[in-house]
């Protein structure tokens, strides 16, 4: 007989996924954003570019999602430097959980945003020739043309001033991207 704090705890995932996928349904657009193990960068963007939607009333019509091309974290929350150095700038990041992207999530998502090119490489792999669903899939800092950098270094194996430099490059790169978002689709 299951525990009645895991069945708790298994109803309230469902009913989170479910809440989610209702949410992606109504969404005018659907931007997901890809690291490796989705415990570091992809959960930071996802929270920073939420943040920004809901200051600008937007949260209802984007949907906002992260994924990791490797299985290594699935179900585990986001590093808690990643946690750490998001809440220090206002960004909670506590209701993310890892999870591996699907192929699914090419057809899904209108935007597929790598933060490195092994992971874009990896995302370009998944979907072979269709060039309808690579169209889909970029560098994250394609949306920040004024820095230097182009990919968003993996933080993982560093100190925390890692994450912090992360931090800045994914501010830095969702503002642009809810400013093209915002003049494609007119909202």
């Amino acid at each position: 007989m299951i525990g009645s704090r895991i069945m708790h705890a298994i109803r309230a995932r469902f009913a989170r996924s479910r809440r989610a996928d209702e949410a992606k349904a109504k969404a005018m657009v659907r931007v997901l954003f890809v690291c490796m193990g989705n415990i570091c960068r992809s959960p930071l963007a996802e929270g920073v570019f939420r943040r920004m939607l809901e200051g600008v009333g937007l949260n209802e019509k984007v949907y906002v999602d992260s994924a990791g091309t490797h299985s290594y974290h699935i179900g585990a929350p986001p590093d808690t430097r990643s946690q750490a150095t998001a809440l220090r700038r206002g960004v909670d990041l506590r209701g993310i959980r890892a999870r591996r992207v699907e192929e699914t999530d090419l057809l899904e998502f209108d935007y597929v945003l790598a933060m490195d090119r092994d992971n874009l490489e990896h995302l370009l792999a998944l979907c072979q020739e269709e060039s309808e669903l690579r169209s889909r899939i970029q560098l994250f800092l394609d949306f920040a043309p004024d820095l230097p950098e182009r990919e968003v270094p993996d933080p993982y194996y560093g100190g925390s001033t890692g994450f912090e430099r992360v931090m800045d490059l994914v501010e830095e790169a969702a503002q642009g991207l809810l400013v093209h978002i915002r003049r494609r689709y007119r909202i």
